[in-house]
């Protein structure tokens, strides 16, 4: 505990109250107590993680999380030994993630023991939705009632304050106006929409009431705690309002806390910023998150496809720090959101971003906006399946197929823990149906489907479903076998045409070593591997003899295991 007492110290200015601390003190004891379910201990290559709903399949039957558990069985244990299930609690809008209660299960999705039941089978990543909730909450409602006790558990401002400055991810009013029971109107802050409230951690009692709800989910067994837009936590007018020193502070303490109640649980920071400081989440390798989202991964191997060029995503790879251990990268392609362009900024020039935009939109993308400082408006993410994302409306299956796997053979050997959306093992494409239900743009990829649909679809050899699935399935069941896919192995990008992607992983336990080669282009490339010996293609179990030169077809790729030559 004294870790934790000196960070509430240094985030309350030595001015936590005693009675909080107690309360924090007796709740963090309590739950450590019935904590009988041990975490892994450390990741490794079997580690793959599957991002779903847990509404995603229904029944007329049965609860949704009772239907994906049965779906999981079926056709995911064998690739996925963690299931990152996005907010399954009772919510209003935004799909979930406007949280009407942190403690319960959404009646469509069935109870806890549901939870449970699916628990037994697969590791699970919970959603802690930390930095606002639902305008039909509970606790809003109590604030808009004027309650003893809630004064403060929101944050309002006079509507003419120079909020000028913060950071802005949405082009929505970053204050909304709500009518109290006294009738006077306030101004609450609202980054992400007007149902979205954001929480006052200023205030010590809120920070007791989500400590607890983060314990709640560390006693259902949560094994990895993803932390949703926790960069916005802290809020202190006239600055930018994001990635404060007091929010580091509260991840720090959020990790404190899991590591005395949960050890081995994995802290994961969800971050949709620019690189440098996405990163900064890991704070010095042990006190901060235990992961971080990847987020320039989605946007630079899309580039990198799109144009058949590897410089900027080679540049990029290079750069980055090799593991050591303590901290690793939660990677991948798509997610329930939108294809994020910050992470971009300071990769690529405005004009390669903007040209990306437009190219996609022609495609059918869609394109969502953030409203700048000076009044001008970018782009912050583009809304489209994967699948959609990489090929052009025209592009037959064939090709559909390959630049997706082409994509997701990048994926799953980058250092890190990979993760792959539902949307993306499904083949899915653009849910415009969806979009207009809806009036918003991440729709496009969010579909839900009936149970027998989809399992007609993947039992269907003609259907792209059927070819994603299984192929994508073989490969990932491939990587879980390679130890020189252990997230800490280190990664070196080897030079190259600009139309290949090159690097070698190198299993720092054993000899293992894996040279990967990605033909990013629409042509054929001639290559040899930079070093004399024997090489087998583990994908197509073909051997490569030495001095062998290869033809790359276009978006082929390899995996190559090395046999060098020996004295």
């Amino acid at each position: 505990m004294e870790i934790i007492n000196s960070l509430l110290d240094k985030i309350y200015d030595h001015a936590f109250p005693a009675a909080c601390r107690e309360r924090l003190t007796e709740s963090i004891q309590h739950t450590r107590s019935g904590i009988n379910h041990p975490r892994k201990a450390h990741w490794d290559e079997k580690d793959v993680v599957l991002i779903t709903y847990a509404d995603q399949f229904r029944e007329s039957d049965a609860p949704t999380l009772q239907t994906f558990c049965r779906f999981y069985q079926r056709y995911l244990h064998n690739s996925f030994n963690l299931v990152h299930l996005l907010p399954f609690f009772p919510w209003s809008s935004d799909d979930g993630f406007s949280v009407m209660d942190y403690h319960q299960v959404s009646p469509a999705c069935g109870e806890w023991s549901d939870v449970a039941a699916l628990h037994q089978r697969v590791r699970l990543m919970f959603d802690f939705v930390c930095n606002h909730m639902s305008a039909h909450s509970a606790w809003f409602k109590h604030y808009l009632a004027m309650d003893p006790g809630w004064d403060d558990f929101f944050i309002s401002m006079p509507p003419a304050t120079d909020l000028s400055s913060v950071t802005r991810p949405r082009t929505s009013p970053l204050l909304t106006p709500f009518t109290l029971a006294d009738g006077s109107t306030r101004f609450i802050w609202t980054t992400f929409s007007a149902d979205q409230i954001d929480l006052n951690f200023a205030n010590p009692d809120v920070l007791v009431r989500m400590v607890e709800v983060l314990l709640d989910y560390l006693a259902k067994g949560a094994d990895y705690v993803r932390l949703d837009a926790v960069g916005y936590m802290w809020k202190t007018p006239g600055t930018a309002c994001i990635h404060l020193e007091k929010t580091h502070l509260l991840v720090k303490l959020f990790r404190a806390i899991a590591n005395e109640v949960a050890p081995g649980t994995a802290i994961v920071t969800e971050t949709n910023v620019p690189h440098r400081d996405n990163i900064s989440y890991f704070g010095d390798g042990q006190d901060e998150a235990q992961m971080v989202y990847q987020f320039s991964l989605p946007p630079l191997v899309l580039h990198a496809i799109h144009y058949g060029s590897s410089r900027a995503l080679k540049q990029w790879a290079s750069s980055l720090p090799a593991g050591d251990g303590r901290t690793t990268y939660f990677n991948f392609l798509a997610s329930h959101d939108g294809i994020g362009l910050n992470p971009l900024r300071g990769l690529l020039p405005e004009t390669e971003i903007v040209s990306l935009v437009r190219d996609l939109a022609m495609e059918g993308a869609l394109i969502s906006y953030k409203n700048n400082p000076d009044g001008t408006a970018s782009p912050y993410e583009i809304n489209v399946t994967y699948m959609d994302a990489l090929n052009s409306k025209e592009a037959s299956d064939d090709i559909r197929l390959q630049r997706f796997m082409l994509a997701h053979a990048l994926l799953l050997a980058f250092p890190g823990v990979p993760a792959i959306y539902i949307q993306s093992i499904l083949g899915s494409r653009n849910d415009m149906a969806g979009v207009k239900a809806a009036g918003h743009n991440r729709a496009v990829n969010r579909e839900k489907y009936a149970l027998h649909d989809i399992e007609a679809a993947l039992a269907n050899k003609q259907t792209l479903r059927h070819r994603v699935y299984y192929t994508l399935s073989g490969l990932i069941q491939l990587r879980i076998r390679q130890p020189a896919f252990h997230p800490d192995n280190p990664m070196t990008v080897l030079e190259s045409d600009n139309a290949l992607f090159v690097f070698r992983r190198q299993a720092i336990k054993s000899e293992e070593d894996l040279l990967c080669v990605y033909n990013l282009s629409s042509r054929e490339i001639t290559w040899s591997p930079p070093e004399s010996g024997r090489y087998r293609d583990i994908y197509h179990n073909v051997i490569i003899e030495n001095g062998a030169e290869l033809t790359l077809a276009p978006c082929r790729w390899l995996w190559l295991e090395s046999h060098p030559q020996r004295p």
